[in-house]
């Protein structure tokens, strides 16, 4: 064997096996779809990463229906939702209203807590809790025909007031009983009435007479609240419980520690109720709170006291001081026609 040879086939200079190469895809990967928009992805949306989002939504959504519909500032109406009006009391002779479940439900409470009927008492089967509440049934129907015809006052009055907007307008909780009638009397009156709704977990619906256009559900009870004192001009607190009891108490507290940043007139609609549901005179005679404090919230016992407390207070407060400062300063026109406040609103330009 030559030398070349043996050089060639040496153990240490034997060539290498080359690498195998990959076997070929058996096909191609799927096409892959389109990522959802993150705020067209409901599992995003809806979970505690999406809550800010949610928030913001129950905020800017409100905000740009209210604009687009010309609401300027609004007059609430607070009271009970377990309540219907006297024409369903009358329905039958001796008929007595039915009691709602839980507030802004539409299903009836249970037979053992309904208001006796009168054969019912007459006959000696009716218990002490239903006899009591047939005679607090036919006073709280006369509550929702009040607040009714109050509403429609406001309705009334607000309309002739020269405006591009909307004034004072008819604002509830969006559900039955008093609500129903604030609503149903703006509607009668031929007005815009708006019902800031609240997602319950059991059934309920908003009441017929909300304007469409302004008929609102939240999820967020604050955020419910932000609307109910945002625009508020006045309110009106019918008899009513925990609910009626919360948003009075917040606005009022608003007033008392001056963070609403304007003036608000507050009705406390019904005394004869409300005197034995609470004692504000003890709140004073302890220091609770300032004697001063009872300025905030005058009482009222018929829709006619009530609208000249509320017409006084919206002129006082409102209706005079903006014709003087249009006296004074003009609005600046932007297009021939319309001011800068047209396109913004007044309320919103002037949130602090």
């Amino acid at each position: 064997m030559s030398e070349e040879s043996r050089s060639n086939n040496s153990p240490g200079d034997s060539a290498q096996p080359e690498p195998a190469l990959p076997e070929p895809a058996l096909s191609e990967p799927p096409i892959l779809e389109r990522a959802a928009l993150a705020y067209e992805n409901p599992a995003f949306v809806n979970s505690a990463e999406g809550r800010l989002i949610r928030i913001l939504a129950e905020y800017t959504e409100p905000l740009a229906r209210f604009r687009r519909e010309r609401i300027q500032d609004t007059v609430v109406f607070f009271g009970s939702a377990r309540f219907q009006g006297r024409e369903e009391a009358d329905r039958a002779l001796g008929q007595i209203l039915e009691l709602l479940d839980n507030t802004g439900s539409v299903q009836p409470a249970p037979a053992s807590e309904q208001p006796a009927t009168i054969p019912e008492i007459a006959d000696g089967t009716a218990s002490e809790l239903g006899r009591r509440r047939a005679v607090a049934a036919v006073e709280m129907a006369r509550y929702y025909e009040d607040a009714r015809r109050l509403a429609a006052m406001v309705t009334t009055w607000a309309k002739e007031i020269p405006s591009r907007r909307h004034r004072f307008v008819v604002t509830s909780g969006g559900g039955p009983g008093i609500m129903e009638a604030a609503n149903r009397g703006a509607w009668e009156a031929g007005g815009k009435s708006i019902g800031l709704n609240i997602r319950l977990p059991f059934e309920q619906n908003p009441n017929p007479y909300i304007t469409p256009a302004l008929n609102f559900e939240f999820h967020y009870f604050f955020m419910r609240k932000l609307w109910f004192a945002y625009l508020a001009k006045a309110l009106v607190v019918f008899p009513g419980g925990f609910g009626t009891l919360d948003e009075m108490f917040e606005v009022i507290t608003l007033a008392q520690t001056h963070k609403l940043a304007k003036n608000i007139t507050v009705i406390i609609y019904g005394p004869d109720y409300w005197k034995k549901v609470f004692n504000m005179q003890a709140l004073v005679d302890t220091g609770a709170i300032s004697p001063k404090d009872l300025d905030l919230f005058q009482f009222a016992d018929t829709p006619e006291q009530a609208f000249e407390l509320l017409k006084k207070g919206l002129t006082e407060n409102y209706l005079i001081p903006e014709a003087e400062q249009q006296k004074q300063h003009p609005a600046q026109e932007v297009t021939p026609g319309f001011s800068l406040e047209d396109f913004l609103g007044p309320e919103f330009a002037r949130t602090r």
